[in-house]
Order: structure tokens, then sequence, then C-alpha cells
């Protein structure tokens, strides 16, 4: 990493802290040790990462990049699709979501269309055999189109709603309550 790139990262750091800090908050912040710069956040996820984005968001998704997926699984041993969502969720934002996909959707959300997702809504998917408007597959989304989630021969990944894929099983986004 280049002078330059550790400078602007820094500075980025510092003034995410100041901020967090001039809100009142009398909470120090601690960085975890392996917290990623917006410039190493914005290669992996393929977006700029700015400081609008939630970079909390970004980091505790960039850490289970390329998880395993395992059906029922809540580890880095290997997760499933809701198993993820109602980690990173409970990590992020201190909300705690039902445990499958469907109950997400019912239960803790309201539905939103694609076109108004904002970073940190849901998007469900329909990706196998049952009721068309029930979703068996869940992510949580970015920005610019792209989702981080657990494919289930990829394990955890980005991709994008414009795939051909996620447009055909398509089935709401969700805003969490």
């Amino acid at each position: 990493m280049s002078y330059k790139n550790v400078l602007s990262s820094g500075i980025f750091l510092l003034l995410f802290c100041f901020l967090l800090s001039s809100c009142g908050s009398k909470q120090k912040v601690i960085l975890p040790h392996d917290f990623k710069g917006p410039k190493e956040l914005s290669r992996l996820y393929g977006v700029r990462i700015t400081p609008d984005d939630n970079i909390y968001l970004y980091n505790a998704g960039s850490q289970w990049l390329g998880v395993p997926h395992r059906l029922g699984g809540m580890s880095k041993q290997g997760i499933d699709c809701s198993g993820f969502v109602t980690i990173l969720y409970k990590d992020i934002y201190g909300k705690r979501l039902s445990r499958s996909s469907a109950d997400m959707l019912k239960r803790d959300c309201r539905k939103v269309s694609r076109g108004k997702l904002k970073e940190g809504d849901l998007v469900f998917f329909q990706t196998g055999r049952g009721k068309r408007k029930t979703p068996n597959h869940v992510g949580i989304y970015l920005k610019n189109g792209r989702f981080i989630h657990v494919s289930t021969s990829r394990g955890v990944m980005i991709s994008r709603l414009d795939e051909p894929y996620y447009m055909r099983t398509w089935v709401s986004g969700g805003r969490v309550n």
C-alpha cells in the first residue's frame, strides 16, 4: 500500500471517528484489528465506499467473504443465507431477525420495491421449488445494485441484482422494522 493510500485511509478513519464522537457520544470508538479502510473495501466490493456508507456493514461482510455454504450453519466453518443475515444484522444494527428468509419478510420487514432499496435493506428471492412469492433466499443490499449473500455453490459473495438469475427469482425488498 502506498504512502498516499495509507494517508487517505488514515484521514478517512480519523474523520469517521471524529464524526462519531461529535454526535454527543462519550463512548470511545475502538476499531477491530482487521478493520479495512475504504480503498480496500471499495476494491473488494466493486463499489466506491464513501463516508456516507456504513463502513461497519462493509467491514463485517468482508470478514465472511468466501465462507462456504452449510445448511443450518451459523459459523465461519459454514453458514446459510438466513444465518448470515441474522448474524450481520445483530452485529451491525443490534436487531434480532427471524431465522428463515420467509419469516424475515413476513415478520421483520415492510416490503420495498427494487428501485427504492437502501443500504442495509434485505433482498428476497425464490430460488427453488415452492410458492412463487415465498422467499427461500435472502441477502443484504449494499449499493449500486450489489448485495451480499450466501450462494450454495460459492459461499458468501457479492452479486448484482441485475444478473438474469436474480431478476428471474426476485420476490421483494424488505426494510427491517
